[in-house]
Formats: structure tokens, C-alpha cells, sequence
């Protein structure tokens, strides 16, 4: 209800400043201070007080006045504070707050007929994934998540490098070790055997012998160009250590979860022509220039050229990725980026040349993070490969699985958890502990993982937020069920707790939204400790299974509304609501 009323109280007010004869491009519509009685609030008499020359509450005074309340469905009354005029809520606001929100899917937005890709993690597939990057899946999977409940059409692609130099030395290395050249594999997974060719490769590329040196990279070379001269055999060569890297990288991912509608690959571009294609216009530029042995763009607004061709006829990743854009424009209406802090200056100069390229590129939005570290002494790292995201989740749920035991006593667990729900429950909090730390930041502040913050139960945490949902699911199964609305009367849930509770779950539609409208999950992430709050506060003062008849009625609706309400929003960043904890 809360969208409802702000369309409503929108249209009043523009109604009452054309009556006042007042410009109304500017309305200054925001949220009040919890504090306040008023669900929306308009500061406009600001803005207007030097054009009708007094002060700002003689303005919301008069512009209250103008206003007439019985005219709206979801507004209760119109009064001002100081320079503010407050709406606050009818009856009829929180009636269809409770209704709505018995809806399974409440807070799905309308269809809004857009189809957008967004690319995300496509780290390089040379090796496991690094806790390091961890956020670019976390944080591109919940954009994905936000955009469908805000109504789009989304498919999530990870951008497969397959064409580099990195992944040319992997193949040379793959066809030239042996099993006994090789340490042993870290873990049995596809990635972390296949990394073992690939880091001996680069071992010997820096220490070997000058003669084996120039024979392998005269290798390296070899499979470069034979990818850019479209060769199938080399390109199957290469698909090989590719593909069975990825398998165990996704299975890594899966873990999070984190999936994808498609794998897009590098080698597709220049396949197809398309490489080709780029590059013959983009050397038809005025900004085109060829100096030291490269086809390049002197961009006005960079100190760096932008080489996309070398002089023996390769083209770069940047150049690959123009074309892949271009595929996305042809393809979608809208294309959103999850980058790492790091390709910035990479991401502006390929806006810039698919500007000059007269690409609509308003179709685009990039989004950018900073690293996760872990404290000192957090975890052990393997010298060499850092600390790999498996490490993390293992260590995750091990730590959620002992937490659960220790909250349990010896009755409770013989009489009501068993093994598998323990085991369950570890997985759903463990993993959903690691992903709620990292998503709840702002992309473009640094995270330091700290294990005693994500994993306290009493904190503004995911257990805690989880644990909500799990409350409201006991309540309802011991009430036998949800129970009948028909004819529910919403003024029984009259006390500043329950009402305060309503108010949270109105504005879940409009928090997915914003979120999808900024591209932020975290404002998701942040409204559920909100919600927990109110939850556990309507918890502590209003019983629900003791309450007369109808009142308990009422409060069970109530709980079911909370209990669809914690479920979608946990489930839009991602993270697992448990039925028992």
C-alpha cells in the first residue's frame, strides 16, 4: 500500500499547488523519522518559501489547507510540523497492507515488459574462485533477483574469457604436462586439478630455460592466432581445459547460490565476425590512430589510448567485449555490468568508444565493488592461491553447524531436530550468513568478513533476520495453519507494535523499487533488519496463540503477513528463509 499511497499523495499535492498556483515540479516527497505518525511527508514548503515570500511553515500550513483528506483512500489526516505536511495512514492502508501481504508472491512488481542482461563474476577460468571476488557474484546475483521481483525480464550471463593469453598458456600447459609433473589437486574438483597445468605453466615460463621459454611461448603465440584466425581445431583445443574448468567453477557458484542463464565466450565474437566487423569500423574513426606497432583510439577525455588491434593482427579483450556489448544492445533493452573497482577506467573508455560507435549506451549501467578481505589470522591460505570461496563456506557451515548444537540442549535435540535438520540448518545459515554480510554493504566500500558478526544470531545479522522466519513459522504451525481473512477486521491491530509492523511490510514493494531502480541490493538487505525489528518487538508485546478468538485471528494474519514478507525479501538478495532454526 505504501506505492498506493504515494501515487495518491502526489497527485493531491500537485492538485493543490496548481490551486495555490504554485509550481509543482518539485514535490519533496520522502519518509518521516520512524518517530513520526506519518507514513510520507512533503518538505516542498522549503522550496516555495522565498517565491511566496513566508516563512516555510506558513506555506505547509496553507498548503494543508488546501489539501482535503476525505478525498483520499489511504490518507487518515494532513497535518503539518514546521516547515513539513504529514499524511498519515487510514484504516484502509493498513487493511490492504494485510490482505496483500497474505499473498505468497507479495512484493512481486507489476511485469514491466524490459528484458535486461546482467553480467556478472565472470572471473577468468584459470583456477578456483577467490574469496577476493566473491562479491561480484553475491552482489550480481541479488541485482539479478531485485530486477526480476521489480518486474523485469533478466538473464544472468557470465562473459567467458576464453581467448586471452592467460587461457592460450593454460592449453599449452594442459597439452604438455604429465600427472607426475603436478602436485596434488587441493580438492577433487574439476578446477582445482585442471589449475595445477596452469600454474605449473607459468612456473616454468618465468624459471625454465631461455630456449624452452621461446618454444613455448612460440606455442602460446600459435594458439592466440589460430583462435583469431577462427581455426576449429585450435579452438576445440581450447574449449577443452575451458569447459572443465567452468564445471567445477560453477558448481562453486551453485554453492552461493549463484547460476546462470548462459555462459557468453569471448571466442563467439570472433567466430562470428563480428571481431572483425568492430575493428574495420572502428579504424574508420577520426579518434583512430596507429602508433607503437597498434591500431589505437586517442579518446579526448583519457591520458590512455585504447589499443584494440595489435600490429601482428590480434585484437584485445576490450575489443572482444565492444562487440559482446553490441550483441547485448541488439538483444535486450537494457545491459547491467558488476565490475570490480579495478576496470573502471576500462569500463569508461568502452562507453566511450561504443558512444562513438553511435550505440545508444543510456541502455547501459555498470555497477562497481571493492574487495572482502579477511581479518589476520581468519582463516589459513595456501601459499600462492589465496583464499578460495569452497574455503569459505566450508568454514561457514562448520561454524553454523557448531552454533546450532550449542543453542541446543539434549532434550530438544533427541525430541525435535535431528541430524538432517541440524545439517540443513547449518547449510541455510551458514551460507546465507557469508552472503547477507557481503550484499548488506555498499558495493563500493571495502568489506572486512568477520566470522563473530555474520554469525550472531542476536545482531543485525542473516541468523537474526532468519530467525524471524523461522518464528513465524512455528507460530503458524502450532496455530494449526494461517488462518481465514475474510471479513478480518484490522482495527484489532491497534497497538503501536502491530501497527508498526504493518507499516514495515507496506513498504516491501517499494523498497524492491528503489532497489531495482538504484541497482543497490543492499537496500533490500537493510530493510530486513527493519522488518526483524518490528517483527521482534510486535513479538515481545502482543501474544498471538493467547489471544481471544478473534484478536488471535487477526495477529495470525499478521504473522503470516511477516512470514511472506521476511521470506521474499531474504529471497531477494539471495539468502535462505528456514522453517525452523
Amino acid at each position: 500500500m505504501f506505492r498506493q499511497m504515494r501515487t495518491e499523495v502526489e497527485a493531491a499535492l500537485e492538485t493543490a499547488l496548481d490551486g495555490l498556483d504554485l509550481p509543482s515540479d518539485d514535490l519533496g516527497i520522502e519518509e518521516p523519522p520512524e518517530d513520526v505518525a506519518a507514513v510520507l511527508a512533503s518538505s516542498v514548503a522549503y522550496r516555495l518559501a522565498s517565491d511566496v515570500g513566508a516563512p516555510p511553515p506558513a506555506v505547509a500550513t496553507d498548503l494543508a489547507d488546501e489539501l482535503d483528506s476525505d478525498d483520499l483512500e489511504y490518507v487518515d489526516a494532513v497535518e503539518t510540523q514546521g516547515p513539513y505536511v504529514n499524511f498519515l495512514p487510514s484504516e484502509a492502508y493498513f487493511a490492504g497492507t494485510l490482505e496483500a501481504a497474505q499473498s505468497e508472491d507479495f512484493g512481486t512488481l507489476e511485469d514491466r515488459e524490459t528484458s535486461v542482461v546482467i553480467e556478472h563474476t565472470s572471473a577468468n577460468p584459470t583456477g578456483p574462485v577467490h574469496v577476493g571476488r566473491a562479491r561480484n557474484p553475491i552482489i550480481g546475483d541479488a541485482l539479478a533477483r531485485v530486477l526480476e521481483y521489480a518486474g523485469y525480464d533478466v538473464d544472468p550471463h557470465y562473459y567467458v574469457n576464453d581467448a586471452g593469453r592467460q587461457i592460450a598458456v593454460f592449453t599449452w600447459a594442459y597439452e604438455t604436462f604429465d600427472e607426475s609433473d603436478l602436485p596434488d589437486p587441493e580438492r577433487d574438483s574439476p578446477e582445482y586439478e585442471m589449475v595445477r597445468y596452469y600454474r605449473t605453466g607459468n612456473d616454468i615460463l618465468e624459471d625454465a630455460d631461455p630456449d624452452r621459454v621461446a618454444a613455448a611461448e612460440d606455442e602460446v603465440q600459435s594458439i592466440l592466432e589460430g583462435l583469431e584466425a577462427g581455426d576449429e581445431a585450435t579452438y576445440e583445443r581450447v574449449n577443452e581445459v575451458v569447459d572443465t574448468v567452468l564445471s567445477g567453477m560453477s558448481a562453486t557458484l551453485e554453492r552461493l547460490p549463484a547460476e546462470f542463464d548462459e555462459f557468453v565466450k569471448e571466442t563467439h565474437f570472433m567466430r562470428d565476425g563480428s571481431t572483425d566487423d568492430l575493428v574495420a569500423r572502428l579504424t574508420e574513426l577520426d579518434e583512430a590512430v596507429y602508433e607503437d606497432d597498434a591500431w589505437q583510439l586517442d579518446l579526448p577525455d583519457f591520458e590512455k589510448n585504447l589499443v584494440f588491434l595489435r600490429s601482428d593482427g590480434t585484437s584485445l579483450y576490450t575489443t572482444r567485449d565492444l562487440a559482446h556489448h553490441e550483441w547485448k544492445f541488439a538483444n535486450y533493452d537494457r545491459a547491467v555490468t558488476v565490475l570490480g573497482e579495478d576496470h573502471k577506467l576500462q569500463a569508461e573508455q568502452l562507453t566511450a568508444t561504443l558512444d562513438l560507435l553511435d550505440n545508444d549506451t543510456s541502455q547501459l549501467s555498470q555497477v562497481f565493488y571493492s574487495w572482502v578481505d579477511l581479518p589476520e589470522g581468519g582463516m589459513s591460505t595456501r601459499e600462492g592461491t589465496g583464499v578460495d570461496l569452497d574455503d569459505l563456506l566450508d568454514e561457514a557451515i562448520d561454524r553454523a553447524r557448531q552454533e546450532v548444537k550449542d543453542r541446543l540442549d539434549d532434550r530438544t535435540r533427541d525430541d525435535d531436530i535431528t541430524d538432517d535438520d541440524i545439517e540443513r540448518i547449518a547449510h541455510q545459515v551458514g551460507i546465507g550468513a557469508v552472503r547477507y554480510d557481503i550484499v548488506s554493504k555498499q558495493p563500493t566500500k571495502g568489506i572486512t568478513f568477520e566470522w563473530e558478526r555474520a554469525l550472531d544470531f542476536e545482531a543485525q545479522s542473516a541468523p537474526y533476520v532468519q530467525y524471524v522466519h523461522a518464528r513465524c513459522c512455528g507460530i503458524l504451525d502450532e496455530a494449526r495453519g494461517s488462518p481465514a481473512t475474510d471479513d478480518l477486521d484490522v482495527a484489532l491491530l491497534d497497538t503501536d507494535a502491530e501497527r508498526g509492523l504493518l507499516r514495515a511490510i507496506a513498504r516491501f514493494p517499494a523498497v524492491i523499487e528503489q532497489s531495482a531502480d538504484e541497482l543497490r541490493p543492499h537496500v533490500v538487505a537493510t530493510y530486513t533488519r527493519t522488518l526483524a525489528e518490528r517483527f521482534n518487538v510486535f513479538y515481545r508485546e502482543c501474544p498471538v496463540l493467547d489471544a481471544d478468538a478473534e484478536t488471535r485471528r487477526a495477529r495470525l494474519a499478521l504473522v503470516d503477513a511477516a512470514r511472506h514478507t521476511v521470506a521474499n525479501a531474504l529471497d531477494a538478495v539471495g539468502v535462505a528463509a528456514p522453517a525452523s532454526m
